[in-house]
């Protein structure tokens, strides 16, 4: 009776130390993968996204992959581009930047040649973000010229 009390005592121990490793080593791995963003409600693309919609939550697929949103910060202020269903992760690759000229909107044209800046009223042919080359109708000579959004919503026209 001694030996089969032992061998069970020994079985006991056995499993315990097989499931203390076992969450030993799980643990970590679970917590290497990180958080993920996902929407609360439906967000149609052109919806800009607020912090409100969505929430960061932990990731227990270890077969997720891709470029998804990991903080709440990468996709505040973006625009989706398609539709975003909730509990769905965001993918980077679903956003963009907000638009900071709008097609047919009054905008600032600037061009720089040396110490001389020439001035004047346009037109945008298209909606562009910050960044973003952009095709520009001169509202003075009805000329076309191509140049870059600037962060305060001017124009920075390229020279040919």
């Amino acid at each position: 009776m001694t030996f089969r009390r032992m061998k069970w005592i020994a079985r006991a121990a056995v499993a315990t130390l097989a499931m203390a490793l076992t969450l030993g080593i799980a643990a970590p791995a679970a917590a290497e993968m990180g958080t993920a963003v996902i929407p609360k409600q439906i967000i149609y693309p052109g919806e800009e996204i607020s912090a409100g919609v969505v929430e960061e939550v932990e990731v227990t697929n270890p077969k997720l992959a891709g470029e998804y949103a990991r903080s709440i910060n990468e996709v505040t202020g973006m625009v989706s581009t398609r539709t975003l269903l909730p509990g769905r992760t965001i993918l980077l690759s679903g956003l963009r930047a907000p638009y900071a000229v709008r097609r047919g909107s009054s905008v600032r044209l600037g061009f720089n040649i040396g110490s001389m800046t020439i001035s004047a009223a346009g037109t945008p042919l298209q909606d562009a973000s910050i960044g973003d080359i952009v095709r520009v109708r001169n509202n003075d000579s009805g000329i076309i010229v191509s140049g870059t959004v600037m962060a305060d919503g001017t124009i920075q026209v390229m020279s040919r």
